[in-house]
């Protein structure tokens, strides 16, 4: 794969901070012992979590602010 961008990442995400979360949050994961989701060798746990967002193998769910939604 090819330098992984943050416009491929911004098609799964809204927007740049909460890739952020999202990323650092994978990499918590990646660094207690969850497996990777797409392969990668040579690379480091931020750079893998940023493919795994950008090949779509993180979903991305955004919270209802709504307190009136169930």
């Amino acid at each position: 794969m090819a330098r992984v961008t943050v416009e491929d990442c911004l098609m799964q995400g809204p927007n740049r901070y909460s890739l952020v979360h999202i990323v650092a949050k994978r990499v918590r994961q990646m660094r207690e012992g969850a497996q990777y989701l797409v392969y990668s060798p040579k690379n480091e746990d931020i750079v893998i979590a940023l493919r795994e967002i950008a090949a779509g193998k993180i979903r991305v769910e955004e919270k209802s602010e709504d307190p009136d939604e169930t």
